[in-house]
This record gives C-alpha cells, sequence and structure tokens, in this order.
C-alpha cells in the first residue's frame, strides 16, 4: 500500500510533467531561427572545423582562410546585429531573450513544483514507513542515504524507507520514462535535482554574447600552426614502397652540419670579396 502507490503516482506525475512541457513550449521549440542566427552559429563551426582540419590543405590556402575569417570575427560581419557588438547583452531589452527567460522559468516550475508537491505527499502520508529490504549487502555509508526519515540507528543498512525510495525512483525511472515518452523527455528526475540545485545561479536563458565567442575563436585561429600532411609525401612514398631508405636523426644532422658548414664558408668568402674590394659594413 506504499511502495507500488509511490512509484506508480511518480510515473504518472512525469508523464504528465512531459506532456504539460510540451503543450507549453511547443510554440517556442517548433519555432526555427532565422537566417542571420543560424550565419552567426556556423561560422564558429567553420573556424573550428579549419582549427582541426587545416592540416589537409596548402599553406597558402590555410592563410588566407584564417586571416579571413579572423577579420570577419573581428569586424562582427556574421552577427545578427552588429551595431550592438561593442554594447552588453541585456535580456531584458531584447524580445528574443525575454522569450528565452519566459520557456527557461516555465521549464523549471514544471520540473520543481510537482517534486515538492510528492516529497510533501510522501512526508504526510508515509513519514517513518519501512518498505523494501535490498537482496545485497551494503556499507554503513549508504544508511543516510537509503533510511531517510528513520532514525534508528541499529537497523540494518539493507533497509530503505519511504522517502529514500522516492529518491531512487527519482533517479531511477529514467529508462522507463525514455521507453514510454522517448529519449527527449521532460519527466527525467535529474534535470529537476539540476534546477534545484541552480536556482540561485544565472537565470535560465540567458542570451550569449557572440561577439565574444567570436573574438575568442579568431584568436585561437592566429594561434593555430599549420602542419601540412602532404609535406615530403613523395619521400614517405618512395620509402613505403622500398625505394628508398628512410631518414634517420644523423641523416638530419649531417645534413644540418653540412648547412652549416656552406652557409660558413659561403659567408667567409663574401668576407674576403668585401675586404679586397675595399667595402666595409
Amino acid at each position: 500500500w506504499v511502495l507500488i502507490p509511490i512509484m506508480i503516482v511518480m510515473v504518472l506525475v512525469g508523464v504528465l510533467r512531459d506532456q504539460v512541457t510540451v503543450l507549453l513550449g511547443g510554440g517556442a521549440s517548433t519555432k526555427k531561427p532565422g537566417l542571420k542566427a543560424i550565419r552567426e552559429t556556423r561560422i564558429l563551426a567553420r573556424g573550428a572545423t579549419l582549427r582541426t582540419y587545416g592540416s589537409h590543405i596548402p599553406l597558402n590556402s590555410f592563410t588566407s582562410r584564417k586571416n579571413f575569417l579572423s577579420n570577419a570575427y573581428k569586424k562582427g560581419e556574421y552577427l545578427k546585429n552588429p551595431a550592438a557588438m561593442n554594447q552588453a547583452v541585456n535580456p531584458m531589452t531584447d524580445p528574443a531573450g525575454m522569450e528565452m527567460m519566459m520557456e527557461g522559468m516555465k521549464k523549471n516550475f514544471l520540473m520543481i513544483i510537482p517534486q515538492s508537491i510528492i516529497m510533501g505527499w510522501i512526508n504526510f502520508f508515509f513519514s517513518g514507513f519501512v518498505l523494501i529490504k535490498l537482496p545485497f549487502p551494503l556499507t554503513l555509508r549508504f544508511k543516510s542515504m537509503l533510511q531517510r526519515g528513520v532514525e534508528t540507528p541499529d537497523m540494518d543498512v539493507t533497509w530503505v524507507s519511504s522517502l529514500s525510495w522516492y529518491f531512487l525512483n527519482l533517479f531511477g525511472l529514467r529508462s522507463i520514462f525514455t521507453l514510454l515518452l522517448g529519449e527527449d523527455n521532460a519527466a527525467d528526475g535529474m534535470r529537476d535535482m539540476t534546477a534545484m540545485s541552480q536556482m540561485g545561479a544565472a537565470p535560465p536563458g540567458q542570451p550569449q554574447d557572440f561577439y565574444k565567442l567570436h573574438l575568442a575563436e579568431g584568436e585561437n585561429l592566429l594561434l593555430t600552426p599549420h602542419d601540412w600532411e602532404l609535406g615530403d609525401v613523395e619521400h614517405r612514398l618512395l620509402v613505403q614502397y622500398g625505394k628508398r631508405k628512410p631518414k634517420i636523426a644523423s641523416d638530419i644532422v649531417e645534413v644540418g652540419d653540412s648547412d652549416e658548414k656552406s652557409i660558413g664558408s659561403s659567408s667567409e668568402n663574401k668576407g674576403k670579396g668585401r675586404r679586397k674590394g675595399g667595402k666595409r659594413d
């Protein structure tokens, strides 16, 4: 009379909350973003793609793309509202920001209020009930988690109280909600706990400052080095088919030494020629 009703009520409340969330947020969720908003977001993905796969193209192509994107990020050419790029983002004056904040507040209330009501219902009617015994042993650290509302220090850890059964269902019904409502549902208990812990944090639906994101992406692009993957590809191909020996460290050092010697000899010859001609630096 306690174990099964709590679980059934939590499942029904989760399904009801998901349907109410769909009804309240259906208009905003189906609203498609505009062309400028899509360009403002996708240009960041373009810069990240260039930073990740820039080594697949030659150096001149990489440099031209990097300079173009860096200048575009700095000038704010792909912003939805370029005139406000040097101003602080104020969601109270932006209709889109106000709409996002209202949608976030609706979702938070729909997650927090039902769980508070269920917790009060369990505390009022089923306070002090011991419901089930787990079939496996546990340490004493689990006692405070599994026996909330039951002040009995001598009770075995494997017994579960009614309030603890509520929390176990809150975190354990995710697979059932996924089976009934699909992957993207609003009946997940983890979202409820996250919303409760973030009530004093930043307001929900806070719009992002894309100008700062563009500037950061531009700086990352300027700091990205280029290492062309097709460099020295002829030598690697000949080594793969056994037509040439692979380079070793000693060969590289000898080549470096010979280059230094040739550079030194050429500089000496130039100095001699200048002294003979009567020229001074």
